[in-house]
């Protein structure tokens, strides 16, 4: 209001306030565009005082607004530094590459909500990231370092880290049991451990899996058709490597006059191998734990 002016260097401390402190860097800086979260856009917010401060005080013009969403966490509402919401950068690039990151806000409109869930969902995004086509944009963008995809979708990687306790040699004479061949030493040994690190911070507990060395004792409870399938299974087992053929001579074995029911076969194969009634899809989880493994396992819990 006097109109004097007054100088300090930064480095003897001092700062503006927030909403001169915006306007300041703009024209500091020469900024033409900024971005920022949907609070400063409200009316009388501080892009609305910026703009004012720019144009009457610093003499330029406010930079081009991009006004974006905000990120929530799946269950827990919007990321907030404030409340402790949020999720350490550093602890999700130990999960996934970056570029799987940056395609999570790349893909979506800076005006759309992004929903994050570092679960289940961002291995599926990890695979589209791998599947994705040459001419998708947000790939393109969030391609700022060269990504090689392993081939292998990650949620099955999980899946075979566990049965190999993540030994990347165990892991890779299982993958290429199951048909993946070629497979990069490197990339497979740092996808593997990124695996590993989503299953100790992110998997649902369905996800993690225990592999039965002998038949439990709940396959005691099994009906007499559940451990007549358990025997045919093992039977056929002695001669089948594909996973889907697995699947199919399961559901065969399971629709037979005296099968048990697809459900109530699927069920004892789970109970023998994982003690649980759920599991992940058995053809291939069969294939991995190798066949003949398993044809002993379920021929043992067959007699019991």
């Amino acid at each position: 209001d006097s109109g004097k002016e007054y100088t300090r260097q930064v480095t003897e401390g001092g700062k503006l306030t927030w909403r001169i402190d915006w306007p300041a860097r703009w024209k500091a800086l020469g900024v033409s565009v900024e971005p920022f979260g949907k609070d400063h856009a409200s009316r009388g917010g501080s892009y609305d005082s910026g703009k004012r401060l720019a144009r009457e005080v610093f003499d330029s013009e406010p930079p081009f607004p991009i006004v974006y969403e905000w990120i929530a966490l799946k269950g827990q509402g919007d990321m907030s530094a404030s409340r402790g919401n949020v999720l350490e950068p550093s602890l999700l690039l130990e999960t996934v590459p970056p570029e799987v990151l940056r395609y999570v806000v790349l893909r979506a409109r800076p005006t759309r909500a992004i929903r994050f869930d570092p679960g289940l969902p961002l291995l599926r995004v990890a695979d589209e990231v791998d599947r994705a086509d040459a001419g998708d944009r947000a790939l393109e963008l969030s391609r700022a370092a060269a990504v090689t995809p392993l081939g292998v979708p990650l949620g099955h990687l999980v899946l075979v880290g566990q049965i190999a306790d993540f030994d990347p040699a165990r892991a890779r004479e299982i993958l290429e049991r199951g048909g993946y061949r070629e497979l990069d030493p490197q990339n497979l040994a740092r996808r593997l451990e990124m695996a590993r690190r989503w299953l100790e911070h992110f998997a649902p507990e369905e996800v993690k899996i225990t592999i039965c060395q002998r038949p439990p004792a709940s396959v005691e409870h099994l009906s007499e058709a559940q451990k007549r399938l358990l025997g045919r299974l093992a039977e056929a087992l002695e001669s089948l490597e594909d996973p889907e053929a697995i699947q199919t001579t399961i559901r065969e074995l399971a629709t037979a006059d005296d099968g048990p029911g697809v459900g109530e076969a699927f069920k004892a194969v789970y109970r023998v191998l994982i003690d649980r009634d759920r599991g992940p899809r058995a053809g291939h989880f069969i294939a991995a734990l190798g066949p003949r493994k398993v044809a002993r396992l379920l021929a043992e819990a067959a007699g019991s």
